[in-house]
């Protein structure tokens, strides 16, 4: 069954669903750019790993003062002379902050005998967009990309987090894909749009000698969606999408 939306699905954006539909994207999109490219180009889907924690950890340990306060009492038992120990108060229980480890799959086309990076393509998450080290891990990575010979896409079909490009308020809208030809540079195209819009079809730039080819997300994602059978996963009854205006609220129930 298709997904019932003409643009982006919002209910694929749940962290639920988002990591599985990123691993699709990159694989799908990979799979139709190295048909459409070979012989003269190669399309490689590389992953960049991030390892995260909490920004919420908690203290294993008991400060001098407390441990003062909760020593254990002690009493002797009638028939003997020993003293038995009775705590005090009950265990409480607590999170620990764990490391998680983060794999992020990311697109290069790359020269088919010279192995030169020719367009780095990458699909936003969201420890890209939210405060911390993966976003500034990511914002390192995507700045040396620009200050180079390599063509940059980037596509964020997250609503959440905070974006990755300031735009004015004129121009400001739910998703984004940001495409920047190494020439061209420091002008880029910026393809924005909103929930309720089909997602725009835009050129990949190559080598300067070479015609770009016209990349269609919207039939990707929606490849995605009936391949990752995500219409027995969602379910459509609950409406608590989280940042939803209430234009877009009242748009969604007719789904």
């Amino acid at each position: 069954m298709p997904s019932p939306f003409p643009g982006m699905n919002p209910y694929l954006e749940d962290s639920a669903y988002w990591s599985s539909v990123h691993h699709w994207l990159i694989t799908e999109i990979a799979r139709l750019l190295n048909q459409q490219l070979a012989p003269k180009y190669v399309v490689a889907v590389e992953v960049r790993i991030y390892e995260t924690s909490g920004e919420k950890s908690t203290l294993i340990g008991i400060p001098d003062n407390v441990i003062a306060k909760s020593s254990e009492n002690t009493i002797r038992s009638p028939e003997s002379n020993v003293a038995v120990a009775v705590p005090s108060t009950e265990p409480l229980t607590i999170e620990l902050a764990l490391t998680e480890t983060i794999k992020q799959g990311y697109l290069e086309v790359r020269r088919v005998g010279t192995g030169k990076v020719v367009t780095a393509i990458e699909i936003i998450s969201p420890i890209n967009k939210n405060v911390g080290e993966g976003r500034i891990k990511y914002e390192k990575k995507r700045q040396l990309i620009l200050s180079s010979q390599t063509n940059f896409v980037e596509i964020d079909l997250l609503r959440q987090g905070n974006s990755l490009i300031n735009l004015n308020q004129n121009i400001e809208r739910d998703y984004h894909i940001l495409v920047s030809l190494s020439h061209q540079r420091p002008q880029a195209y910026l393809y924005a749009f909103n929930l309720q819009d089909v997602i725009p079809v835009f050129p990949l730039p190559l080598c300067p000698e070479d015609p770009e080819i016209l990349l269609d997300l919207q039939m990707i994602l929606h490849q995605v969606y009936d391949q990752g059978r995500y219409d027995l996963m969602i379910d459509y009854k609950q409406k608590n999408i989280p940042g939803l205006s209430k234009a877009d609220a009242s748009w969604i129930d007719f789904f």
